[in-house]
């Protein structure tokens, strides 16, 4: 078997046997089959595509390729959440709670930001003491004890997917949903979930930027879910504006503590709720999503889902008083109000652009060296459909030691970031699409 027949095969619209698969990853991965091919192959793949048996086959090789966690040690269905990414989306934060105080395990692999906003790692980090690296031994036993764990993904895990990215990130190849699908679902079936719900953001500030691009990612990875015997499904989201109202690492904290209390932002506990009532349905805590979301509600309400945070805080090191009195947790030391220049309402928010000013501001990483200022980002103040009159504040900057030039342009662009109209604006809707094994389901 040589590398160049199969990229010719695929360049010709061919499809690629399991073992020819097999043979590409694992040649590359070991350094056998060099840059240039591998290259060659993900532009033909851009090109030509994969079915769903090819991209499931794809998934698994990367899987396999580092660490894969067996799970099995702990009892239930193990159901993970994954979110493609979006400004302001701290959904981590609450459904892992959320979810273990309804009797799913809840056992959360996830990353560090790069780019707008820090990751969910960064985030929990923001409550003083907070550690998000445990031993494979003491995590099993955190999710069996408390249900919810949330910590940093192992070195080792999908190295063959790393490689592969940093490859396509740099040869114009990222954009090919089979390739996208494939680096996606290999590190959740790597890291040993039962069932997965994926959060697919659709809009300004997603990764994909129409509902027909999103519903097609999402179809691709229900497919490899199925393909490898793990019940899967997709919510597809809107990021045409950021989540909730804060985006900073700990104000994203401060604002999911407040969700747990049922005093969170309307569209961030609508989601969680929708993505959690998923989650309790793959993992047989409910029949449906309406007895799902009575369940989660329930938990809200009395308190219990917020004392399973204090749980899972505790247990990682983290200082609980901080969830008991937020505004303990990192502050900055000046407060910049954006201004509207214009009366009317607001008709959108480009997320994009609040994420760019988040990371000026010191909120996100412009590189992997980049330091995190756990204290700094933005408070917005109206969201889209809000009535705004001139000289109305539309958000807050939250800084410390960023330049003037950088806190010149956080403020240009979140000035650029509202689009005020004259007329008043129709609410979007927060969910557009359900994806599951058996279709697709618009709202």
């Amino acid at each position: 078997m040589r590398a160049v027949d199969l990229i010719q095969k695929k360049r010709d619209g061919g499809e690629l046997s399991r073992e020819e698969i097999a043979f590409l990853v694992q040649g590359y991965s070991k350094g056998e089959i060099p840059d240039y091919q591998i290259s060659a192959w993900a532009m033909a793949v851009y090109f030509r595509g994969m079915n769903a048996r090819e991209t499931g086959d794809l998934t698994l090789e990367m899987a396999m390729s580092g660490d894969q966690v067996d799970l099995s040690p702990i009892a239930g269905i193990k159901v993970d959440k994954h979110s493609t990414g979006g400004v302001g989306d701290k959904t981590t934060v609450v459904l892992a709670p959320l979810v273990a105080s309804a009797g799913v395990p809840v056992a959360k692999m996830s990353g560090r930001g790069l780019g707008h906003t820090g990751g969910t790692l960064d985030k929990l980090e923001s409550i003083s003491g907070f550690s998000v690296e445990m031993g494979r031994e003491p995590f099993f036993a955190q999710v069996g004890e408390i249900g919810a764990a949330v910590i940093g993904q192992s070195g080792n895990i999908t190295p063959a997917d790393k490689k592969l990215y940093a490859l396509r990130d740099v040869t114009a190849t990222v954009e090919s949903i089979p390739l996208i699908a494939s680096s996606v679902m290999s590190k959740k079936i790597a890291a040993g979930a039962d069932a997965i719900v994926l959060d697919v953001k659709t809009g300004s500030g997603a990764f994909m930027k129409t509902l027909d691009d999103s519903i097609e990612l999402a179809q691709a990875m229900v497919d490899i879910g199925t393909h490898l015997g793990r019940n899967t499904v997709a919510v597809i989201s809107d990021m045409d504006q950021p989540l909730g109202f804060g985006i900073g690492n700990a104000l994203e904290i401060k604002e999911g503590i407040e969700t747990l209390k049922g005093q969170g932002p309307k569209d961030l506990q609508e989601v969680c709720l929708i993505l959690g009532s998923q989650m309790l349905v793959l993992g047989g805590k409910a029949k449906d999503e309406a007895e799902a979301r009575s369940i989660l509600l329930s938990h809200i309400e009395d308190g219990s889902a917020l004392e399973k945070f204090k749980q899972m805080v505790s247990a990682q090191g983290g200082d609980v008083t901080q969830v008991e009195a937020p505004d303990t947790l990192p502050s900055a030391s000046r407060f910049i109000e954006v201004k509207a220049a214009a009366a009317g309402y607001v008709e959108s928010i480009q997320a994009e652009e609040i994420g760019v000013a988040a990371m000026l501001l010191g909120a996100g990483r412009e590189t992997k060296e980049s330091l995190i200022d756990l204290a700094v980002g933005i408070q917005l103040s109206l969201k889209v459909g809000d009535a705004v009159a001139a000289g109305d504040t539309l958000a807050v900057l939250h800084v410390n030691d960023a330049s003037e030039s950088k806190v010149q342009e956080a403020e240009a662009k979140v000035l650029e970031a509202y689009r005020i109209s004259a007329e008043p604006v129709p609410l979007q809707p927060l969910v557009f699409a359900l994806v599951t094994k058996d279709g697709v389901t618009r709202y």
